[in-house]
């Protein structure tokens, strides 16, 4: 019962997210975002974490996932989940870090 209890937390984040504008779904592809439904994609330097949101598995610690708000220099608003911890997907999570890395960098500077 717990599973969905966490999933229900994730729709409901999600269907907030979509209501704030992030109607958008991507992915990782080749060391960059990529839309789910076309062939527009994103740099590091393209993409912004506007927030994200992490969902623990109660009774299996392993069922761990976390879902980014992401934000693109053009307007594009949309979302991406990965796993969290060792079953991550580790070119979205490399992509991500690169992303918070540069993000950190324009803070200082400003």
């Amino acid at each position: 019962m717990q599973d969905k209890e966490e999933l229900t937390t994730m729709v409901k984040v999600e269907a907030r997210l979509n209501s704030e504008g992030f109607t958008e779904d991507f992915r990782v592809s080749d060391g960059r975002l990529c839309l789910l439904n076309s062939d527009k994609t994103y740099g590091v330097e393209d993409v912004r974490i506007v927030n994200f949101f992490r969902f623990e598995g109660e009774t299996d610690p392993d069922d761990m996932s976390i879902l980014y708000a992401i934000e693109c220099n053009d307007g594009t608003k949309g979302t991406i989940s990965n796993s969290y911890g060792p079953m991550a997907d580790s070119e979205v999570d490399a992509f991500l870090v690169e992303v918070e890395n540069l993000g950190k960098k324009l803070d200082k500077t400003t």
